[in-house]
């Protein structure tokens, strides 16, 4: 496998790229990962009711760092929906089409879910949640009890996956951006995940709340664990938030 980064990089260069499905006419994808809409869904509070802390932009990016050890204090459920709302939240649907959202994404294609850890937040159960962006809303997923565990040791045992107050997991579906951007849009998914994450540094200070992004898993298990098919839909990237004090 010796060098098949540097070959993705060359295979994705404009050169090689044909029309893509959007170019040929295919209809666009939807907008959002269907989910099971039998199960239990949380309603979380509307971006525009969260108060939080007045922060200054330049003493938020000087401050910038890693936490990987936080308090016992839990995250309340409007935190949670306000850092929810500032890595993935909609501002605008388009026609049915496309999404207008906190961060930039390649052609306001958008194709990221998130998924949540939620190991110390007030109103929601341990277990694993989706946020469902256009809804701002969280769906419960069914999972083991022992996933916080499962789910740590997927992440090579970095402790902090699970001591915190939840873990955010940014996954692609890949087709809602390569319909645009053919091969070339792999490229982008990791990009737009890159956006996400700055943003939840950011606004995590607003929140008393630092975070620690992680790359460090093991693909196949996380995806298991997460009930994702690996190929369609997969993890990306993931970041750690918690209390600070």
């Amino acid at each position: 496998m010796a060098g098949i980064g540097k070959e993705f990089m060359k295979k994705t260069e404009f050169e090689y790229l044909g029309p893509s499905d959007q170019m040929q006419g295919v209809p666009h994808p939807l907008l959002e990962v269907p989910y099971d809409r039998g199960g239990a869904v949380i309603s979380l509070p509307p971006p525009s009711s969260i108060t939080v802390n007045p922060i200054d932009l330049r003493d938020a990016i000087e401050q910038r760092r890693s936490v990987r050890q936080f308090s016992d204090n839990p995250v309340t459920l409007a935190e949670l929906a306000f850092l929810l709302w500032c890595t993935q939240g909609v501002k605008e649907t388009v026609q049915g089409q496309f999404t207008f959202r906190t961060v930039p994404s390649a052609g306001a294609r958008h194709a990221l879910e998130t998924y949540l850890l939620a190991n110390n937040v007030v109103g929601l159960k341990p277990g694993i949640y989706r946020y469902l962006a256009l809804e701002h809303q969280l769906a419960e997923i069914p999972a083991d009890p022992d996933v916080a565990e499962r789910i740590t040791a997927a992440c090579v045992n970095q402790q902090f996956i699970r001591n915190n107050g939840a873990t955010f997991f940014w996954t692609a579906a890949a087709y809602r951006m390569t319909w645009r951007y053919g091969e070339r849009g792999y490229r982008y998914l990791h990009i737009d995940s890159g956006h996400a994450c700055q943003n939840l540094y950011l606004a995590a200070r607003a929140v008393g709340c630092g975070v620690c992004a992680v790359g460090a898993f093991h693909d196949t298990d996380m995806n298991t664990l997460l009930q994702l098919d690996g190929e369609e839909q997969f993890l990306v990237y993931l970041a750690a938030v918690g209390k600070t004090e």
